[in-house]
This record gives C-alpha cells, structure tokens and sequence, in this order.
C-alpha cells in the first residue's frame, strides 16, 4: 500500500534570464513546503522560456542543479532548465531528491513556433521514475499535445506536465489536462507560469491537479502567484482501475 503524496506546485511570475532572482523565488516558495513532498516548479524557472541557449544554459554541475540539490533534503524537487552536454542543448526535466539527481526526461517535442527546434535538441525516451513507492512520468509543456507519446507511460500514477503555457491558448492546457487524466486513469499535475514574459506573451498559471476519473482536486488558479498543495490518495485510483481495465486493453505500437 502506498503512502500517502504530499505535492505542491509553486505557480509564479519568471524573470527573464535572471537565474539568482528566479532561485530567491523558488527558494522561498520551498522553504514554505513540508518535509517529504514533492515540489514541482515551473518550465525553465531560472530563466524563463529563453530561446538564448548559448548564453543561458547551464551544466549538470552549474549553479541551478547544485541550488536543487541544496535545497532537496527531505522534498524531491522538480521542474525543467537548459542544459548544454557535449555541445548540444536541452530543455531538461529534473527530479532531485536529497541532494541526488533520480530522474532526467529531454523535451522530446520542441514548440515550433517559437523556434525552439533551432536552439535546443529533443529528447528521444519518455522516462518513468519512483520516488515514495509512486510512479511518476514527466512531460514539459508541449508535449502535452502529443498523446501518443505520453501514452508510452500508460500505468503510472502521476504524469507531471511543467509549462510556460500562454494565455492565448489557455483553454488548450485545461482540456489536454483533463483528457490525459482520463484516457491514463492517473492523476495529472499541471504546473504553469504567471505574468508576461520578456516577448509580451501573457500567462495565467491554471496550475492544476486532476484525479484518475478528470475530476479536478485543486482546479485551475488562475493569474496570481501561489503555493498549491494536495494530498493524493492512491487506493481509490487503483481500485477505479481494477473496475474499470481499461488500460489493459491498449493495443501494442
């Protein structure tokens, strides 16, 4: 049987490519945070969604992942940054845990209108990861779009979407949310951005967090900056599963 999940989601505004006041942000945000949660951050919340690869990404030893690890004791951290390894660049999902790195997912689907495909290099494995006796697959914003390929994780507990999702395609976030919900029986957490970015691009946040059935637990919290907190429960998911298999069904790619 598992443990209760103790999640939150910090949903706040981002300022543009400055890594030491997005840090002070998040720190206090986490240091609100109990001991033995998850937190998830935003996508690319050092920076915000900057298309300035070369002069912003960072190492896997850079300022930002030694900032997680510091501040992971007791929580698993998550949320995405830009990486450079080998030469190339990477819109990278980490999940941190006591000072360790357990889990790394590449944005595998690059948002092209925005021209991210010619600054950043997709990934090309969906990942799942355990922390807590849970089962986690991570996702970064556009790839909510793609089922398909979220569908390769069908069978964990929780998929986790971070985003620098627009408000102009709000309505967007809020149904592909809930449909992954629905069609992976899982619970879905959506962490989103506020303000407008350094382009004049307006978010509204919308952080969220759906059950297994699409019902939300925490509904959307739009336009303010906050700390969302939910206690998930997952014997109610797997029994709903075991009723209704229909997961079982899916037919093999």
């Amino acid at each position: 049987m598992k443990n209760p999940l103790s999640i939150y989601i910090v949903q706040t505004d981002l300022v543009w490519e400055n890594t030491n006041q997005n840090l002070l942000r998040m720190q206090w945000h986490i240091q609100r945070t109990e001991p033995n949660s998850m937190v998830v951050l935003p996508e690319m919340f050092n920076t915000g969604f900057t298309m300035n690869s070369i002069d912003y990404a960072e190492t896997m030893n850079g300022i930002t992942l030694n900032w997680i690890k510091e501040m992971s004791t007791d929580r698993c951290i998550c949320g995405s940054l830009a990486i450079e390894e080998q030469g190339k660049y990477y819109n990278r999902f980490v999940a941190v845990y006591n000072g360790e790195i357990i889990a790394q997912y590449d944005k595998r689907h690059l948002f092209s209108l925005g021209n991210e495909q010619n600054h950043y290099t997709p990934g090309d494995a969906s990942i799942r990861f355990e922390w807590n006796g849970w089962t986690f697959a991570p996702f970064i914003c556009y790839d909510l779009r793609f089922p398909e390929w979220i569908r390769r994780e069908a069978g964990a507990d929780v998929l986790l979407f971070v985003a620098n999702w627009p408000k102009s395609r709000n309505s967007a976030w809020n149904a592909l949310l809930k449909a992954r919900a629905i069609e992976n029986q899982c619970f879905v957490v959506g962490g989103n951005r506020v303000g407008t970015d350094e382009l004049g691009f307006p978010h509204l946040g919308c952080s969220q967090i759906i059950d297994y059935v699409g019902s939300h637990l925490v509904a959307p919290i739009e336009n303010r900056e906050v700390l969302i907190h939910q206690v998930l429960e997952a014997g109610p998911m797997h029994r709903f599963r075991e009723k209704y298999p229909f997961l079982n069904d899916i037919h093999p790619q």
